[in-house]
């Protein structure tokens, strides 16, 4: 009987992982829907000119913007407040995005950067997503690493703001892009383990982990391998 109860709980908690990840899949999907309407409607409107005078200030203001939402989608993520308030989220961080791209399309061969830039934020989502299906082990050992290396780089990104140095902001890019790539192993390894029960907060950590991947490679693409003729 013991034996039956405990196979039953084994069950029960299997299929409550891989209902997370379903949902946390699905709803990945879905945000990336407002991500492209938001990036879509402020290179039209040209988001970034709005911030030109004052891009310091601007970056703040978004930044306080973005940590308001990120807090409030934390305090509804366990209804379908969380839902909403996520998607909107995305719409926002297409909006920022806007700007990379504009960045990028000044570029002969822009179109083609962000096509790259996507297809291997793609082909980085699906081999970690392969790679934390096969460990078995736990990472979150990981996780006190990985948010002091995200702090460096936040220190690091806002110094870059008043020095404008091509090659610091080149370094900056490359190891953003690693240490998201682990972050979203990370991200995607305590979903499957059961670390991360909620499926919203878990499709907002895996999203902001695949815009910090795209952007920093298009940021890199840009800067190596921009055509301005």
């Amino acid at each position: 009987m013991e034996d039956r109860m405990l196979n039953a709980t084994t069950l029960g908690r299997a299929g409550a992982r891989n209902r997370v990840l379903r949902n946390t899949y699905n709803l990945l999907a879905l945000s990336m829907l407002p991500t492209v309407a938001g990036a879509w409607l402020g290179v039209q409107l040209n988001f970034a000119s709005l911030f030109a005078g004052s891009p310091i200030m601007g970056s703040i203001l978004m930044l306080v913007a973005m940590f308001g939402l990120i807090f409030a989608i934390k305090r509804y993520q366990d209804s379908s407040v969380g839902v909403v308030l996520l998607l909107g989220f995305t719409f926002v961080m297409g909006l920022l995005i806007s700007n990379t791209l504009q960045w990028t399309l000044r570029f002969s061969n822009g179109g083609s950067l962000i096509a790259m830039a996507a297809g291997g934020t793609a082909v980085i989502f699906f081999g970690m997503s392969t790679l934390a299906s096969v460990i078995k082990r736990d990472l979150s050992g990981l996780g006190n690493f990985l948010f002091i290396g995200t702090l460096l780089l936040i220190v690091a990104g806002i110094a870059n703001l008043f020095f404008q140095i091509p090659a610091f902001q080149l370094t900056i890019a490359v190891i953003s892009c690693a240490l998201f790539s682990v972050w979203l192993l990370f991200d995607l390894n305590r979903v499957i383990n059961g670390g991360e029960t909620n499926y919203v907060s878990a499709t907002l950590k895996v999203y902001l982990d695949l815009v910090n991947i795209f952007v920093n490679l298009l940021q890199i693409l840009g800067m190596l391998g921009g055509n301005r003729d």
